[in-house]
C-alpha cells in the first residue's frame, strides 16, 4: 500500500465518483471521459490496494476500504483548498456551513432557515445546494455537505445501510396533501375522499432512476392519468392554477402555493405521512453547522 504517488485529481475524481453515484456522472460533472474517470480510480485502487467500489448495476457502491479513504480524502481536498482560498487573500470560511435540500425544502422551510440565521447570527455563511434524498446521502459520505434536509415516506427506514450509520433528527411529520385548481369542484372543500381522486388527471414529476413518480396520489387503486410531467414544484402547481390537472403537495409547500391554487387534506385509505428529517455524519458539529440545525429545527416548527 503506497500513496505517496497518489494526485490531488485521483482523490477528487474519487470524491466526485462517490457523490454522483455513477462513473458517467462523475465524469459530465468533471468535464472528464468515462474512461479517464475510471483510469484515475484504478489508479487509486492500486495504491489503496483494495478495491474501492463495488460497481452495480443501478451505479456504484463504496465498500469498507473506499469509506476509510473517502473520510480521509474529504479532509485532505478541504484543508488543500482552504490553504488555496487562503494563499489568494481570501476569507478563510471558518463561519461557513454547506446544506442540501431535497426539492420543495427550498420554497419555505430553507429560505426561512436562512433568513432566521442571518438576522441573529450575520457571521455564519450558509451555501445551499438543491438533489433528491439519495444524492444528498452520498453529498454526505463525500463531505460536500455538512447537513442535509431529507424527505421521508413510510415505512420510514434509514436512508441508507452504511456504516457508520447517519445522525436524523425529524423536523416535522404531517399528510401529504393535494393541491387544485380554484376553478375544480374539490376547490370549495377542506378535504377529500381518496376515492373520489380516481378518474383525475395528474401533474407529476417523471420517475427515472431514483427519481420516483412523485405527483400523483400514491394509494390509488388505478394507474393514474398523467397529463403533464414537470419536475419543479413551481412549474407543477402553475399547471394546477392553469386548470391543466391537480397535484400532490408536502404540507411544508402549501404556504407557497400561487394564486389559483386550493389545497386540501385527503381521508380514507392508507395514511400518507412524509417526513423531513435533518441528516449529519455522526460527530460533533461545528457551531456554524449546530446554529444552522437549531435554526432548521425552529424553522420546520413554524409550518402549517
Amino acid at each position: 500500500m503506497d500513496f505517496s504517488d497518489v494526485s490531488l485529481v485521483a482523490l477528487r475524481v474519487f470524491r466526485e465518483v462517490a457523490e454522483r453515484g455513477t462513473f458517467t456522472a462523475a465524469a459530465t460533472a468533471l468535464g472528464y471521459t468515462q474512461s479517464a474517470v475510471s483510469r484515475q480510480l484504478a489508479g487509486l485502487e492500486r495504491a489503496a490496494g483494495a478495491s474501492l467500489v463495488e460497481r452495480r448495476r443501478e451505479g456504484v457502491r463504496l465498500t469498507a476500504a473506499g469509506h476509510v479513504v473517502l473520510r480521509r480524502a474529504a479532509t485532505v481536498l478541504d484543508e488543500v483548498d482552504a490553504t488555496a482560498r487562503e494563499l489568494a487573500g481570501l476569507p478563510v470560511e471558518a463561519g461557513t456551513v454547506r446544506l442540501g435540500w431535497f426539492p420543495s425544502a427550498g420554497a419555505v422551510l430553507v429560505p426561512r432557515a436562512v433568513a432566521a440565521l442571518r438576522r441573529t447570527r450575520p457571521g455564519i455563511t450558509v451555501r445551499t445546494r438543491e438533489a433528491t434524498t439519495p444524492a444528498l446521502v452520498r453529498s454526505l459520505r463525500a463531505g460536500t455537505v455538512d447537513l442535509a434536509v431529507l424527505a421521508s415516506a413510510p415505512p420510514f427506514r434509514p436512508p441508507d445501510g452504511e456504516s457508520p450509520a447517519l445522525v436524523l433528527r425529524t423536523l416535522g411529520e404531517r399528510s401529504l396533501r393535494i393541491a387544485v385548481p380554484a376553478t375544480h369542484a374539490f376547490a370549495g372543500r377542506e378535504s377529500v375522499d381518496v376515492a373520489e381522486l380516481r378518474g383525475q388527471r395528474w401533474v407529476a414529476s417523471p420517475s427515472s432512476g431514483e427519481e420516483k413518480l412523485m405527483g400523483a396520489w400514491p394509494g390509488l387503486d388505478e394507474r393514474p392519468e398523467i397529463a403533464h410531467t414537470a419536475r419543479d414544484w413551481l412549474a407543477k402547481l402553475s399547471l394546477v392554477a392553469a386548470g391543466c390537472g391537480i397535484t400532490t403537495i408536502p404540507p411544508s409547500l402549501a404556504p407557497a402555493a400561487p394564486p389559483g391554487v386550493r389545497v386540501l387534506s385527503v381521508h380514507g385509505g392508507p395514511k400518507e405521512r412524509r417526513r423531513i428529517i435533518l441528516a449529519r455524519l455522526p460527530g460533533p458539529l461545528t457551531e456554524p453547522a449546530a446554529r444552522l440545525a437549531e435554526a432548521l429545527r425552529e424553522a420546520a416548527g413554524l409550518d402549517p
